[in-house]
């Protein structure tokens, strides 16, 4: 078996279980509630993280979606990172989850995914990963802007909320003062 037949089955087993885990969610939700999916490449080395989705993620269904999603894609090209290693995802999937699904959830994402980094935005984003009893992993530290050790495999950036840092120039200077340490570490990344 070839490496790109290991590839290949890899990206379908980790479609499947996104897939699985989103019906899974969607159930939870009822269909009172519109839930937030994660969004992007199911086997990313980038995963995206916000606490909260707002009002046009909300509208459709899909995390990123909107002024966050516009802002950090500009953001990544910047940095030259592909758009096409990034997993996008909110701690909440829908308005009035557990906290125990919550982070059970966060937990199969991570498990699904396997990012080699995780750009937490903000101080609830941070508390929810650190609730994560992911094995092997340390808590990660408030501190904006460094790459921090997360498990043995997946690092951590912490940066300023994205979703309150886009109406003014001062907070948009600091989310991108921290973000912008993904530049190198995205350089840095050996290639396949």
């Amino acid at each position: 078996m070839s490496a790109d037949d290991i590839s290949e089955r890899y990206l379908k087993k980790a479609i499947a279980e996104i897939n699985d885990l989103g019906h899974e969610i969607a159930q939870s939700a009822g269909s009172e509630r519109v839930p937030v999916l994660g969004s992007g490449h199911p086997l990313a080395d980038i995963m995206l993280l916000k606490h909260t989705p707002q009002t046009a993620e909300v509208h459709e269904g899909v995390a990123f979606f909107g002024r966050a999603g516009q802002a950090v894609l500009k953001s990544i090209q910047r940095l030259r990172v592909d758009p096409m290693a990034i997993y996008g995802t909110n701690c909440i999937k829908f308005e009035g989850a557990s906290e125990e699904d919550t982070s059970s959830w966060l937990a199969r994402e991570l498990h699904v995914v396997q990012p080699k980094i995780v750009v937490v935005m903000g101080q609830d984003a941070l508390s929810c990963l650190n609730a994560v009893r992911f094995p092997l992993a340390t808590e990660v530290e408030d501190r904006l802007g460094e790459i921090q050790r997360l498990t043995p495999t997946i690092d951590a950036l912490l940066t300023p909320d994205i979703d309150v840092s886009l109406d003014e120039t001062r907070t948009k200077r600091d989310f991108w003062d921290a973000f912008k340490a993904l530049g190198p570490w995205w350089a840095e990344l050996p290639p396949y």
